[in-house]
């Protein structure tokens, strides 16, 4: 027997996360992103990392078409850009009060993340209702702050 859908939310609401904003661009679906908290790192040596991402994100769709994104790690004071991508709005919107240039790739590179992973896609695996993105991070930005933390169902901050 497996645990209930409100059980299993429940307990994951006890695990503090960073909070990210992956984006892509591809001619087909333009710029696009959203915001993701399931994000780790996989490998060193080769430098890879993954993201779990729900299979109806049109997201997704963009990175599946160019097989590029980036993770955008966001700082303590991003909690606005958070809510911006997290959904209810259009990807131009999104996009419309955020500072970002293009990355190597083309993909979106949010100015004042903390830091930045750009990544070609390496493998995509499907697991339950979500894709589990692999990517091989191609160029990396870091800048100075402190990130922005989802715990319990509201943004955190760390204390010195």
């Amino acid at each position: 027997m497996t645990v209930s859908v409100d059980d299993f939310k429940r307990a994951l609401q006890l695990w503090a996360s960073g909070v990210t904003v992956v984006t892509t661009q591809s001619e087909k679906f333009g710029v696009q992103g959203m915001t993701v908290t399931a994000f780790s790192s996989v490998s060193i040596d080769p430098p890879q990392i993954l993201v779990c991402i729900n299979e109806a994100a049109d997201t997704g769709e963009g990175i599946n078409t160019s097989q590029c994104f980036a993770v955008n790690i966001l700082n303590a004071g991003q909690q606005d850009v958070s809510n911006q991508f997290a959904g209810g709005s259009s990807q131009e919107q999104r996009f419309e009060n955020t500072s970002w240039k293009a990355g190597r790739t083309g993909v979106p590179i949010l100015n004042d993340s903390l830091v930045s992973l750009e990544c070609k896609v390496i493998e995509k695996v499907r697991a339950g209702s979500h894709w589990i993105i692999i990517g091989e991070v191609e160029d990396c930005v870091c800048r100075t702050g402190t990130p922005l933390l989802y715990y319990r169902g509201t943004y955190r901050k760390l204390v010195d």
